[in-house]
């Protein structure tokens, strides 16, 4: 079979663990990517920007050794890398603080020729919902007709969610029980695939008002849940992608996720 092209951006970043001296590469569209490439056929690009700094250095080393095309990175010498200082609790949950995000070199990008090129050319493209050039990918969506994956993560403003529903291929969200009926009447009105994923409790999958269910694996001993979700949403996107089988997709989300609770970093 030919090898389906899958392209996530934008977001690459480290986080800084505090107390631990760790530095860990992450983002979703990085952590999307990394297991991603685990699929024999799925040829994965990554786009995004870093700066020119020792954080960029532990990213890019941290995957040269992944198939990952990473040529069209782009470097800002004018902006730090994007960082994030993780805190973790006693059972291994992250948190933030207020000031933990220092992502600016994010924040206004505009795709160039070269990467326009580069999704027009893609079979599915990732991205999460705060990205700054969602627009533009969603304009090229339109015009170029790629699956689309869109991370919405906790957002909760479902009206401005379902604008975009019309575009989106597969709509990816954290939540609970009590969201579930809307996700499933959403279903019935979009031809897309609702993900919502419920932590330790498994996740839902809604497609043309058919619930799908699955639990979460077990792991005796969580070190860190970051990236989890990344990692659930690469394995849930390309295992459908390659098979067209919603429950099996579901459970190699799982099982990718369970792996990365038993260590630091979203891989």
């Amino acid at each position: 079979m030919n090898k389906i092209k899958l392209t996530a951006l934008p977001c690459i970043c480290v986080d800084v663990f505090d107390g631990i001296e760790m530095i860990r590469p992450g983002g979703e569209a990085l952590n999307f990517a990394v297991h991603a490439s685990r699929f024999t056929n799925i040829d994965v690009t990554l786009l995004g920007v870093i700066g020119k700094d020792k954080y960029a250095e532990v990213i890019m080393d941290s995957i040269a050794k992944f198939a990952i095309d990473k040529k069209h990175i782009r470097i800002d010498e004018r902006h730090q890398t994007a960082n994030n200082m993780t805190y973790l609790t006693e059972s291994g949950d992250r948190y933030y603080k207020d000031d933990s995000w220092n992502g600016s070199i994010l924040d206004n990008i505009v795709l160039n020729d070269d990467e326009i090129k580069i999704l027009s050319e893609s079979d599915v493209v990732f991205v999460h919902f705060w990205a700054s050039c969602l627009s533009q990918v969603i304009e090229l969506k339109k015009t170029h007709g790629f699956k689309l994956v869109v991370d919405f993560d906790v957002y909760r403003d479902f009206a401005d969610m379902e604008r975009f529903a019309p575009y989106i291929d597969f709509f990816m969200i954290s939540g609970s029980e009590e969201l579930l009926p809307m996700f499933r009447g959403l279903s019935n009105k979009y031809s897309c695939l609702f993900n919502v994923s419920l932590a330790e409790h498994g996740s839902v999958t809604y497609f043309n008002g058919q619930e799908y269910r699955v639990q979460a694996v077990k792991v005796e001993s969580i070190i860190d849940t970051t990236g989890c979700g990344d990692s659930y949403h690469a394995g849930f996107v390309c295992s459908y992608m390659l098979e067209n089988d919603i429950k099996k997709a579901m459970n190699v989300g799982s099982e990718i996720a369970a792996e990365t609770l038993k260590h630091y970093g979203g891989f």
